[in-house]
């Protein structure tokens, strides 16, 4: 009798693996569907894009338009200022919320009161859970020209005039990402925490053995084990890096600071949604996503250049 081939082999334990894993695979199977049904499915309304679409008629006997909605996108007099205040705001955001996650990680691990350290952790974790419908109203109250706290700090402290800090195109963008960091700092370093775990405490032993002190073995060890799983963090980020949070930034904006807080995703909302031009909206997202998965395979290939990670 002739012994079965590698291929033969391969197939028989295949199918005894899927035997025994049978039931992973059927719990697994409500969210496949749920995945196809709402992630995938929809997809197919994306030609809109390239329609004049009305509701009324749908998206399958609605006229073909090509790519005028594209053309007019880079045509409106008001979008290229949409679209640069998307790239400025968005890159703030991407670098300090970086940065600061980084930064408050190292800082609490140097931190040895117990009870203390964890005190921290929660009261710089709890913003991350409450929406911006409360943080944006909370905000407000605060940074108020007539009465805010923020406001009136400055004012008995330095004896300055109120700051607009809402009204105002350059304190938008700053309050933007101040706020934005003071949210999900807490939470951005829970990866670099678990990172920090994870490093061996020989090296620290050796380190100290040799004389060196907390700061170089922080400078020397550390932050040389963090490097890497920054580079990942930043270029997992990289594909969402034009989603400038439109919770946030609806919730805080205003008219007056069109001109500098006027982002891509709230001109989609006032173009598609107030104002019903849903083919336009559809073509502006669909390029926000097309800009975005170049960003990500770009990271991807800079994150394997440079720190040697192999992601796909």
């Amino acid at each position: 009798m002739s012994s079965p081939t590698p291929a033969t082999v391969k197939f028989t334990k295949q199918r005894l693996n899927f035997r025994r894993s049978w039931p992973f695979h059927l719990m697994l199977l409500p969210g496949v569907i749920f995945v196809l049904l709402f992630q995938y499915l929809p997809m197919a309304g994306l030609v809109i894009a390239f329609q004049d679409f009305k509701p009324w008629t749908g998206f399958i006997h609605s006229p073909w338009v090509g790519l005028e909605h594209f053309r007019s996108l880079f045509e409106r007099p008001d979008s290229k200022q949409v679209i640069w205040n998307t790239v400025v705001i968005s890159l703030l955001r991407w670098v300090f919320g970086l940065v600061a996650p980084f930064l408050f990680a190292l800082l609490l691990n140097e931190v040895r009161q117990v009870t203390f350290k964890r005190t921290v952790q929660t009261m710089v974790y709890l913003p991350h859970f409450l929406p911006w419908v409360i943080l944006g109203g909370i905000l407000i109250d605060l940074l108020s020209i007539e009465g805010g706290l923020v406001n009136r700090i400055i004012g008995a402290v330095f004896g300055i005039e109120p700051i607009f800090f809402l009204g105002e195109g350059n304190w938008f963008r700053v309050t933007i990402v101040i706020s934005d960091v003071w949210k999900e700092c807490g939470f951005g370093a829970i990866i670099f925490l678990a990172a920090l775990a994870g490093i061996k405490p020989t090296l620290y032993e050796a380190a100290l053995m040799d004389g060196a002190s907390r700061w170089k073995q922080t400078l020397y060890i550390t932050i040389p084990s963090l490097i890497p799983i920054f580079i990942v963090v930043g270029t997992l980020s990289l594909g969402t890096i034009l989603n400038t949070g439109f919770d946030q930034i609806f919730n805080l904006y205003n008219p007056l600071v069109y001109d500098k807080g006027d982002v891509i995703d709230t001109f989609v909302y006032r173009m598609a949604i107030v104002g019903g031009k849903m083919s336009f909206g559809t073509a502006v997202g669909l390029l926000k996503s097309f800009i975005g998965f170049a960003l990500i395979v770009i990271g991807y290939r800079l994150a394997y250049t440079f720190a040697g990670y192999r992601i796909f």
